[in-house]
Parts: C-alpha cells; sequence; structure tokens
C-alpha cells in the first residue's frame, strides 16, 4: 500500500503512525511513518512556542525522536491501529500553552507483519472551541453536570470539596481519589480532600505526604511532559514511568497502586495540584480523562478562589510582620466577647506587652534589624501563647487575651513571658496584667494592664536611663 499517496489525501495536517504489535498484547515502537505536506512542514518550521526536540522530519522515525514520550497519544493510536477503532479528542497540552488540538485518529486497513497503521489527524485552534468541548458522551456530560452541581452548594468549601471527591470517586469505581495541593513557595503538598474505597488496602494521601513528597509531586510534570494528563492504565505504562520516574514508580507500587488518571489543576497556567483517581475501573480511562479535562478548569477556578479568599482573610487578621494577629483581629474579639452576654460567663485575663528598646535598636542599626526584633518578641511569646491569642497591637505593643483562666495561672504565664525573652538577643518586655472574674469587663482589664505596663516600662527605663527612647 502506498501510505504516502494515502496520506497525501487528506486537506489536514496529517501522518500515518505505525504501531508495533506483540505478544500477549504488550505494544511495541511507534514510529511517524510518512505525513502529508502540512505535517511535515509542522515539524520543520514548528508554530510559535511548540517544543521540538529536533526540526528535520525523517520519515519511519520513532515518534519521541520529536515530542516527548506521551502515554496518552500511545493509547489512542494503539487502539486505532491495532483495535481498529475512530478516535477523538480535544485537549489543550502542556508543550504549547493557549493552543486547544482537535485530534483525530483512524485504522488504516493494512497490515505489514506484526505493524498495524494509523492516521493521527490534528487541527489547532488558538481559542477553546465551547461547541466542541460541549459534545461529550453521554457519562462523561452526566459526570459534569453533577460535579458543577455540588460546585453550586452553599456548603462550606472543604465539606463542599470532600462531597465532589466522593462522587468522582463513586463515578470511577476507584479505590481513592484525591485533590493535592501544591505550595511552590513553601515546597509542600496539602490534602484538599481524598475518597476511599470501603475494604481497600490503600491508605490516605496524608501517610505519604512528608517533607519529601512535595519533590515527588514537583516530578509528575515531567511524566505529563507534552501532554494534558497522565494515563497509567497497564503494565506497559508503569513500566513507562518505571522508565522516566522510577523514584515515584517505587512509592506508588509500594502503595498497591495499579493504574491512575493524574490531572494538573491549573489557574491562569499557574499549577495549583493535582487531581487523580487511582486503581478504577480499566473500562472507564477514557471517561475519567474526559470528565477530569472538561472539569479541571472549572475546579482549579473554584480552589483559586478559595485560596484567594483564605489569603485576604489572612491579611485582614495577622500581622503580617510578626504572624500574630493584628489590631483589627484583637478589636473583633474584645466586640465578640461584649456581645455575647447571653452565652455562659468565664474569667478573662489580658497582658499587655511593651518591646523595651525598639526604637534605640531602629536608630543605631536600622529598620531590618528593628524587624528582626519585633520577629523575635513574637517568637518569644508563641513559646508561653498560641498564635491565635497574641495581637500586635501597635508598634512595639502586644496584648494576650486569655478567656477562662484563673488568676494564678495568668501570673504563672507573665513569668513564662521574661524567661522566654531571656533567649533572644535585646528582647526586654515591659508588662502589665490584669485578671477579671466576667469576661464582660474586658475593656476594663483592657485598660488596667495598659495602665500597669506603662507603670513597668516607666521603672525600666529609670534603671536603663540609656536606653529611654
Amino acid at each position: 500500500m502506498d501510505l504516502q499517496k494515502y496520506v497525501d489525501g487528506f486537506g489536514a495536517m496529517t501522518c500515518i503512525v505505525s504501531v508495533e504489535k506483540l505478544e500477549n498484547g504488550k505494544r511495541g515502537k511507534f514510529r511517524i511513518v510518512t505525513g502529508n505536506k502540512t505535517y511535515i512542514d509542522s515539524i520543520e518550521h514548528p508554530a510559535p512556542g511548540a517544543e521540538l526536540l529536533v526540526q528535520k522530519f525523517t520519515p519511519n522515525q520513532e515518534y519521541t525522536n520529536y515530542f516527548t514520550r506521551d502515554l496518552n497519544f500511545e493509547e489512542y493510536c494503539y487502539k486505532a491501529a491495532v483495535e481498529k477503532r475512530c478516535l477523538n479528542s480535544y485537549a489543550t497540552a502542556e508543550r504549547i500553552q493557549g493552543v486547544w488540538f482537535n485530534m483525530t485518529f483512524l485504522p488504516v486497513a493494512y497490515e505489514e507483519d506484526n505493524l498495524c497503521f494509523c492516521t493521527y489527524t490534528m487541527e489547532i485552534n488558538f481559542e477553546a472551541n465551547l461547541d466542541r468541548m460541549a459534545s461529550l458522551p453521554a457519562d462523561v456530560t452526566a459526570n459534569v453536570i453533577k460535579i458543577c452541581l455540588e460546585l453550586r452548594s452553599v456548603k462550606e468549601f472543604g465539606d463542599m470539596m470532600n462531597d465532589v471527591i466522593h462522587d468522582v470517586r463513586d463515578m470511577f469505581d476507584a479505590e481513592h481519589c484525591c485533590i493535592l495541593l501544591m505550595d511552590s513557595f513553601e515546597k509542600k503538598c496539602t490534602v484538599l480532600c481524598e475518597a476511599l474505597a470501603e475494604n481497600t488496602v490503600l491508605t490516605s494521601m496524608n501517610n505519604y505526604n512528608d517533607a519529601g513528597f512535595y519533590d515527588i509531586a514537583d516530578s509528575w510534570k515531567g511524566l505529563i511532559a507534552g501532554s494534558n494528563c497522565l494515563v497509567v492504565k497497564d503494565e506497559h505504562d508503569l513500566d513507562v514511568v518505571k522508565e522516566r520516574n522510577p523514584i515515584w514508580y517505587e512509592s506508588f507500587t509500594s502503595a498497591h497502586g495499579k493504574n491512575i488518571v493524574l490531572f494538573p489543576l491549573k489557574f491562569r497556567n499557574k499549577l495549583l495540584g493535582y487531581i487523580w483517581a487511582m486503581n478504577y475501573d480499566e473500562l472507564k480511562a477514557t471517561s475519567i480523562k474526559e470528565t477530569f479535562e472538561t472539569t479541571a478548569s472549572i475546579l482549579a477556578s473554584a480552589i483559586s478562589n478559595n485560596l484567594l479568599m483564605d489569603r485576604l482573610k489572612v491579611l485582614s487578621s495577622k500581622d503580617i510582620l510578626t504572624g500574630v494577629m493584628n489590631r483589627n483581629e484583637m478589636n473583633n474579639y474584645v466586640d465578640k466577647i461584649c456581645m455575647e452576654s447571653t452565652a455562659p460567663d468565664t474569667s478573662i485575663g489580658v497582658i499587655f506587652v511593651d518591646l523595651n528598646g525598639l526604637k534605640r535598636v531602629n536608630d543605631e542599626y536600622g529598620h531590618n534589624e528593628g524587624d528582626t526584633l519585633l520577629k523575635n518578641a513574637a517568637k518569644a511569646l508563641e513559646e508561653v501563647f498560641d498564635t491565635s491569642d497574641i495581637y500586635r497591637a501597635g508598634g512595639d505593643e502586644f496584648t494576650i487575651i486569655l478567656a477562662g483562666i484563673t488568676e494564678e495561672e495568668l501570673g504563672k504565664r507573665v513569668e513564662d513571658i521574661r524567661k522566654a525573652s531571656e533567649k533572644y538577643e535585646h528582647v526586654c518586655f515591659a508588662i502589665g496584667h490584669c485578671y477579671e472574674d466576667s469576661r464582660l469587663n474586658v475593656r476594663q482589664a483592657l485598660r488596667i494592664a495598659d495602665e500597669r505596663m506603662y507603670e513597668d516600662k516607666r521603672k525600666f527605663y529609670a534603671a536603663h536611663p540609656e536606653l529611654k527612647r
């Protein structure tokens, strides 16, 4: 059969792929036998942003001569060439950002020894075709609708995402589904939500998410390479993973992993994390992939919005320099205490702490050293109190508010502050505290503690006039 003449009959960018069929259903080499002029031009004169390994087309070369190995591409070619199935996929790829590919795989009615053939036709769009994306199989459409309905829930975000991931696990008969968030700044991963099947040998992702797991998760980008996701379906695919990423292969198989569909969650090209279905029904591999392709951006948008809200909450409640709570949060807490007049009454303890000598450090050593002094002051206080109980009330002032504490315990905490401060250079506190039997007297306690703190500060500078501001 004249394969060149055959492929030249296609108007769109098309090549012919040969698939080496081995015994026991195994796969050998995948080669690009030839292509029409449009396809060859795409290799030798690639579009801007295309990441090709070489830019010279040579007939009958393995496709990995031009592109990074892609298990999804191999799967589609195998099904078309060997199983004689007509397939279509519409997706974006990592290797060319902002480009969508409409890919069609058609069997060629020709075999040569153990070689089977298919055509691979590719149409490029620089904007997502929503009509094309909406042309989904019925089962995928149902999955997408269910996930979207869950995301419209009025539940708390964590509960909502927990429902989503349990639905995903049920959809695909998977033993484990998870959304793992990645923080590239802190170099750590966080399990947002996960679902485990009953009677599975798999365990929670939290059991593996130690300090070193970020590096493993970060290596998944290399496995996905030029594709948009990773589909590991069988032993053949696992062998590829073992070859390309032996560290993750060992981690995955030792955790009793058999197969996985792993999809990145990105918002505006920023990687937020991954969603996956593990040890799933192999017959549902395509359905999982297409469901994730359609919902990944929706999930990523919801996650990004929640991360933004969390960040705004931190900015509105925490002091950025020291990491303790800020004055705004203190005022809100005091207001809340005073408004809860019907709640059971408890005692209240207030401690005012002022950092002696901050102005001198700023003047003599610079404001960077002054900032370090403030951070160390906060660290000293965090050795004695929970961060949520400490408020930076002003430039060099900190306030601690403790509900339900005894007067004796409050006095002991004051002594603990002085001991903790001795561990840090230049950290010296003026301290005032007040105990009240009723939390409703919190404002009075704040006033008295403040007055006592200033009296302690006056005594300090009387004893150390050289340090006076």
